[in-house]
């Protein structure tokens, strides 16, 4: 079947763009955090299209005034990969590698929203991640990540909130290639293996550069993806790589959720730098379908579904798996080697199952 994205110079196989291998776990995603400078406000938006599952779902999330407002949709992909619009939710390139646009207009819901991201560095492709169970290929894809800025308004009910790109910061990624998508494998994989997934995310704004920092880790605490870098402002700017980047996580009690955590930097020349993080507030990342049981990425809800729910911050129970995958708000302070300097970001966590380092010994087992 031939669709709009074959009249483009973009194909890897000889098949139409359509066709994505044969693996039914391909996906191609955006992903966007946006939060203001000052904590008073967080955005997330996600759209991922599933080219073998027929499926293309997309979510808006605003974090406002200790409340979260998750805006849901899915819609069947017709094989036509070029229409990034679901239902209410529509996201365009403007400037491939600099500016994208997300719109919103939900009238049911009173959620409406017209943003411009813009770059304040390049994007920069991490380490591609390849994780195997035994013989099973669990996850292989390749992603890109970059900070920037955003313009607009977004409006939730009465509330109005306009995005000054001097106040307004955050970070995009796209990631295409092989993850669990569109419901759990009935298959299991041999010989059987608890549930284990370790994952730390922290992109990080400054005034005059930004830093990126994963890590990927086994049950020992042994990372098998991981990455450290700072990068000055500009297009054109070059990227220094870290030799080595970990992180120190010190878990508030009775959660897997991060009190505080500290990331060290060793660069190239052996100077040592620490950014200590202060978590503010969480962003529910299931309000964006990760972990959601119904609204799951790729999963089939018909020919468009669209739905609506909202959490309240200080009654989220945040132990219950639906609340375990949060991106925190955070406070970041650069002192050592690289600079000295304070700015904003996130820490994502996401911490499944036995991590020794951690003290975790089961699945959801919390901190003392």
């Amino acid at each position: 079947m031939l669709t709009k994205a074959d009249e483009y110079p973009i194909h890897q196989r000889p098949e139409p763009v359509a066709y994505s291998g044969t693996d039914p776990n391909f996906y191609d995603r955006y992903f966007f955090n946006g939060y203001a400078a000052d904590g008073d406000g967080f955005l997330a938006v996600a759209l991922g299209v599933y080219p073998h599952l027929n499926v293309m779902d997309a979510a808006f999330v605003v974090s406002r005034h200790g409340v979260q407002h998750n805006l849901r949709a899915s819609r069947e992909l017709g094989m036509e990969r070029m229409d990034t619009t679901v239902g209410p939710i529509r996201v365009d390139v403007v400037e491939p590698l600099h500016a994208l646009r997300v719109r919103v207009d939900d009238a049911k819901r009173g959620i409406r929203a017209d943003l411009l991201f813009r770059s304040r560095a390049p994007a920069l492709e991490e380490p591609r991640f390849t994780y195997r169970a035994g013989p099973r290929t669990v996850m292989d894809y390749t992603r890109m990540t970059q900070n920037g800025t955003w313009e607009g308004w977004i409006s939730v009910g009465e509330d109005r909130i306009e995005l000054d790109p001097a106040r307004w910061f955050g970070t995009r990624d796209r990631s295409w290639g092989i993850r669990p998508v569109g419901g759990q494998d009935p298959r299991p994989v041999v010989p059987p293996r608890p549930p284990q997934f370790y994952w730390l995310w922290s992109p990080l704004n400054f005034d005059d550069c930004i830093t990126l920092f994963h890590v990927n880790a086994d049950a020992d605490g042994t990372p098998w993806n991981s990455h450290a870098l700072l990068c000055p402002l500009g297009e054109e700017a070059a990227p220094r790589a870290m030799r080595e980047g970990r992180a120190e996580i010190d878990f508030r009690s009775g959660t897997r959720h991060a009190r505080r955590a500290t990331l060290h930097f060793e660069d190239p020349d052996g100077g040592r730098t620490t950014i200590e993080l202060e978590p503010r507030y969480h962003f529910y990342m299931s309000g964006a379908g990760y972990l959601h049981p119904e609204w799951g990425h790729g999963m089939y809800r018909g020919e468009l579904d669209v739905d609506y729910d909202r959490y309240v911050l200080e009654e989220v129970p945040e132990n219950e798996q639906l609340y375990l995958h949060v991106q925190a708000f955070v406070r970041a302070r650069m002192r050592g080697a690289l600079g000295d300097r304070d700015g904003c970001g996130v820490l994502e966590q996401l911490i499944v199952g036995p991590h020794a380092p951690s003290g975790f010994t089961d699945i959801l087992d919390p901190a003392p």
